[in-house]
């Protein structure tokens, strides 16, 4: 116990659904030690995030124990060594984690409506560490630290994807935690922005900090203090036995692919092939998407950030188009102007021929739902749906 902050005891989590009992962690043991770069690796869906939630008290453990063993004076909440995180009602649970554990989610997590260096004060309010002059000068220090100083005003729609996962890092920090978890904080990231995190994270565990942090990237295996590997809900040895556990699944899963397909081939083609919408007749004669001179510029305390400036760009029907450069350069902007969820600052954007920002708001909406699908970085699933009722709810709307 002498160098185990947290530890697993033969921790379960089942998930209940419409289908059946779903266990997405069989039996876990792990001991995470003071001090170390905890990398836990696995492809999707194998359970790295509902074991980093079993860790930080984010979901309920259906077997098992996860024990925290604190840093510093007995635990205020229990008086006694280690500290059984199931034990806890939610309100200790809440108290716990302000104290001891800062979390670094995949999505951010900032709030939209408050500035980058109000984001950052929120925990220390929450955990009722807040002053005003301290906790200000607090995470202007920690956005020094991040390199985001000359964006502390800014809201988190002006920023920029890896910009905002180091306003995160520094919101975990701003209670001084001993464990930092982090979940795939650079799965969405291009390479120089997802190296600047784990550099950051590297720095933490030097000052002393343990961080526990979980990924796809196989590549980043042999760059963590410890790396274990999780495959379908258990910890394995080694990759061999993950690259063999998901051979398996994935022949199962193709079987089940290719009998789907063939029930369901025939009643998709006719789904599809009897569309007839009013808004669904655009003309092939013309460019399916056309930008004349578009520029966006956000207006902030910091003041005035032009994103966009004066982009021309035509494609054609049929094409398949990527937009690629680094975090910050204006990708997410840009599909926003293609999309109508914002709205240029100047220029014109055509879809078909059609002015799209010539439309008042309401329309625009229901062009939008008959000729744009949107894939989201960040999912948009509505929690309280099912898998079924997320997919039908654009149908819904139109």
């Amino acid at each position: 116990m002498t160098d185990t902050i947290i530890q697993l005891r033969d921790v379960v989590k089942t998930y209940e659904t419409g289908a059946g009992d779903f266990v997405a962690l069989n039996g876990i043991d792990l001991d995470v030690h003071k001090g170390e770069f905890l990398g836990i690796v696995g492809k999707s869906g194998a359970g790295k995030t509902t074991l980093l939630n079993m860790i930080s008290g984010v979901s309920e453990i259906s077997g098992g124990e996860v024990l925290f063993s604190p840093q510093t004076e007995p635990a205020d909440l229990t008086g006694t060594m280690p500290l059984s995180i199931g034990a806890l009602s939610q309100d200790e649970l809440a108290v716990w984690r302000g104290k001891n554990l800062g979390i670094v989610y995949q999505s951010f997590e900032l709030l939209p409506q408050l500035n980058l260096v109000n984001n950052i004060m929120l925990p220390q309010e929450f955990a009722g560490y807040y002053r005003p002059g301290i906790s200000k000068e607090k995470a202007l220090e920690l956005l020094d630290i991040v390199e985001l100083s000359e964006h502390v005003y800014k809201l988190p729609a002006h920023i920029s994807g890896g910009q905002k996962q180091r306003v995160a890092i520094a919101r975990a920090l701003v209670n001084d935690p001993p464990v930092i978890v982090a979940d795939e904080p650079t799965g969405n990231l291009d390479t120089v922005t997802a190296e600047t995190i784990f550099q950051i994270f590297a720095k933490l565990v030097t000052q002393g900090k343990t961080v526990v942090m979980v990924t796809h990237d196989m590549d980043l295996a042999s760059r963590f203090t410890r790396c274990v590997i999780i495959s379908d809900g258990e910890l394995v040895q080694n990759l061999d036995e993950m690259r063999e556990r998901d051979n398996r699944q994935d022949a199962a899963s193709d079987e089940q692919i290719a009998e789907n397909i063939a029930q369901e081939d025939e009643l998709l083609v006719n789904v599809y092939a009897g569309r007839n919408d009013e808004f669904n007749n655009m003309d092939p004669s013309v460019p399916a998407i056309s930008l004349e001179k578009v520029v966006k510029t956000y207006v902030n305390a910091a003041g005035n950030f032009e994103a966009l400036k004066g982009i021309d760009m035509t494609i054609e029907f049929g094409q398949f188009v990527s937009l690629v450069g680094k975090s910050g350069s204006g990708k997410s902007t840009l599909l926003n102007m293609l999309t109508g969820i914002d709205h240029p600052t100047s220029g014109c954007v055509r879809i078909g021929g059609e002015d799209i920002y010539g439309m008042t708001e309401s329309r625009r909406a229901l062009w939008r739902g008959h000729n744009v699908g949107i894939v989201f970085q960040f999912f948009q699933l509505l929690p309280t749906l099912s898998l079924l009722e997320n997919t039908m709810l654009p149908m819904d709307y139109c």
